[in-house]
């Protein structure tokens, strides 16, 4: 059987671990070539040994989504060693609690640039590519604060944002080859995650109680896995009719939302 993504080559920001390690590990199991990037090289080397030692290929940059200069290096490099780029899957994030009182400007700019500008300037580069082939998928994480903000101010803030970016990307390109979708988790075993539990992300605990308010936090955590695998879906041909939307995936726990 054919591999859902033989011969494709996708950049994966954030992908040193959680929901990004296990997107790159996936995408490689279905044939793809990645070019990861996190803030520690280091991580990344480990990660891309890993790969490399179960017979795949890929790279490591380390790049802060917040800077200006990082999407043109990354896929400068990635187009350098794969020849083209075929899927762009936004995946790195900050997240925060800190509720609208509290918030100081350079906190909420802070947020703005690595979950907002970032993926703006990602997504910009990546259609700059796609275009001249009208070929290419954008897969933007975002999360289910997009839609029901119980969360920092600053980060439920750039999710919607980002959902809307989504939507006027494939708005844009509605009818082309190129596809612009989300994937939006629910509480996923992640390291942010489980810091969010714990009242140890930026904000305490003063937003935790209202997910517990206004959702079903009895439900089981999603795995890193689940949300890959539907990022997976979204960058293959199986989704192929599909472009702006965001698909939710949370084990029911934001149903409604």
């Amino acid at each position: 059987m054919k591999q859902l993504l033989e011969g494709k080559t996708a950049i994966i920001t954030g992908a040193s671990k959680g929901i990004g390690l296990a997107t790159a590990k996936l995408f490689v199991s279905q044939g793809a070539n990645v070019v990861l990037t996190a803030l520690n090289q280091g991580e990344l080397d480990a990660v891309v040994d890993e790969i490399a030692a179960g017979g795949g290929k890929a790279i490591g940059l380390a790049a802060d989504s917040a800077d200006p200069a990082s999407p043109k290096r990354v896929f400068s490099l990635a187009i350098e060693t794969f020849g083209q780029v075929d899927v762009l899957v936004n995946n790195a994030g900050y997240g925060d609690m800190v509720s609208i009182e509290e918030c100081s400007d350079e906190h909420f700019d802070k947020v703005v640039q690595i979950n907002y500008a970032g993926v703006f300037r990602f997504c910009r580069e990546a259609t700059q590519h796609f275009m001249p082939r009208n070929e290419g998928v954008i897969v933007n994480v975002t999360s289910i604060n997009g839609s029901l903000p119980l969360g920092g101010v600053a980060y439920t803030s750039t999710k919607a944002a980002v959902n809307a970016m989504t939507t006027n990307i494939a708005v844009r390109f509605a009818g082309t080859g190129i596809r612009c979708n989300a994937v939006a988790p629910g509480n996923t075993d992640t390291p942010m995650a489980q810091a969010w539990a714990a009242g140890k992300l930026p904000g305490g605990t003063k937003m935790v109680e209202y997910a517990a308010k206004y959702s079903n936090q009895a439900l089981p955590y999603t795995q890193p896995i689940d949300q890959a695998n539907a990022i997976l879906y979204l960058a293959s041909d199986l989704a192929r009719a599909v472009t702006g939307r965001v698909l939710v995936v949370d084990n029911g726990a934001y149903v409604g939302a």
